[in-house]
């Protein structure tokens, strides 16, 4: 399981706040790419991942609830799904890098 990102600005979800999210194993799946261009996604294309992080995120956010992510938040979770589409070898001197 990866490590939850914490939201700079929670999301309001009727009378909870959501202050973590974390992008799932589901983004190994090809079938979360389903309609998606991978190139678009590779690019951080904004539309692209806001249909995709509905499908990977836990708890799951509304491509409405993505729409409104604070810009910091949404650069976070953008950069988690490239972690997960780069070579492990990438991965693992970027994880070197964050420690």
């Amino acid at each position: 399981m990866r490590k939850p990102i914490a939201l700079v600005k929670p999301v309001i979800r009727k009378n909870s706040e959501i202050k973590e999210v974390t992008v799932t194993e589901a983004m190994q799946q090809t079938g979360s790419l389903r309609g998606l261009k991978l190139y678009d996604v590779m690019t951080s294309d904004v539309d692209s991942l806001i249909k995709l992080l509905p499908r990977v995120t836990s708890p799951a956010l509304t491509e409405a609830e993505v729409s409104l992510l604070d810009v910091r938040d949404f650069a976070e979770l953008s950069k988690e799904v490239a972690d997960f589409l780069a070579p492990s070898s990438v991965t693992s001197t970027t994880e070197a890098e964050d420690a």
